[in-house]
């Protein structure tokens, strides 16, 4: 009896031994994962520069992007560097439709053949980013971050939500044209980035044009937004 008990004991003890060491273990991989991973998600908006005469934006074009980013820390100081890999949503909205040749895209104002109402006509651009920081944070969670990265475009679409302009129908019409071409496959430039915790506030320029050289408008835009870094 008393051996059975022993027995037991120990097990219990060596299951509550290896509880505690996988859970510790655990901990320490969830410290160390938050000191070299940061995750980011935040909204932003597009200043379009290059527009065609004649072409509207909207004040607002709303867009959404998500990161995940690798720390390597310089020692022990207050600076670092960080790479890794995300995701950029930006939405052109205006008063035009996208027209495409092989060889040439132009934006068409909507309405100049007569008047036509519509709720939204916009150019949607998803792009696989690779960014790049050099950051500083100081003791008191002050942040900021001067970086650059590059960026593929993945399918873009244009989306109208109206009247038909075609057959000038008053009737809702939607409508979604995918083959848009001409598009610049590659973005990049510089970003800025400066928080305090997880709130921080960041900006992107693009160096690159929207469309290839001689082929559309040219075009380029600057981001101004807002991340949440809680990670």
């Amino acid at each position: 009896m008393k051996r059975n008990h022993l027995s037991g004991a120990l097990g219990a003890f060596m299951v509550l031994f290896l509880f505690f060491s996988l859970n510790g273990n655990a901990q320490m991989v969830n410290e160390v994962a938050k000191k070299r991973v940061t995750i980011g998600v935040g909204m932003f908006t597009d200043i379009w520069f290059g527009v065609p005469q004649g072409i509207k934006t909207r004040t607002i074009n709303q867009g959404f992007q998500a990161f995940a980013l690798y720390n390597v820390p310089f020692g022990k100081s207050n600076f670092g560097f960080a790479i890794g890999l995300g995701f950029r949503a930006q939405n052109l909205y205006g008063n035009f439709l996208v027209k495409s040749r092989q060889d040439s895209t132009w934006l068409e104002k909507i309405g100049d053949t007569a008047s036509v109402n519509f709720q939204r006509s916009k150019l949607v651009l998803p792009y696989i980013e690779l960014p790049i920081e050099f950051r500083f944070k100081s003791k008191s969670k002050i942040a900021v971050g001067i970086g650059f990265k590059v960026a593929y475009l993945l399918p873009a679409h244009s989306k109208y939500v109206g009247e038909n302009y075609t057959t000038l129908d008053k009737t809702k019409y939607r409508v979604k044209f995918r083959e848009i071409k001409n598009l610049e496959q590659f973005s990049y430039g510089p970003t800025f980035r400066i928080g305090y915790r997880w709130f921080n506030f960041n900006a992107y320029y693009s160096l690159s044009k929207l469309f290839t050289k001689g082929n559309g408008p040219e075009m380029n835009s600057l981001s101004l937004g807002f991340l949440f870094m809680p990670f």
